[in-house]
């Protein structure tokens, strides 16, 4: 595996951009200077994370997520991540 994490991940096993080798690593999330831990997707050269929205859930019982535009830093957890 490379040591770089997929520009585009998502935790969700269904969806097409889930990556089960690069989770159980560890992948970690800078957006805008601040390290996020409830990530549930993200896009690395598109510039966005989905975070859950509350405790809300669709129809199917997903939880409702929102997208936020920002500056996004991926980075493996037993790596140091570039300031």
């Amino acid at each position: 595996m490379s040591d770089t994490p997929p520009d585009h991940l998502a935790i969700n096993p269904t969806s097409p951009f889930h990556d089960a080798a690069a989770l159980e690593r560890g992948v970690g999330i800078r957006f805008n200077d601040v390290e996020r831990d409830n990530v549930e997707e993200y896009s690395v050269s598109e510039g966005w994370i989905r975070v859950q929205a509350g405790k809300a859930r669709d129809r199917r019982g997903n939880p409702m997520t929102i997208k936020i535009k920002g500056t996004v830093v991926a980075y493996f957890l037993d790596q140091k991540p570039d300031a």
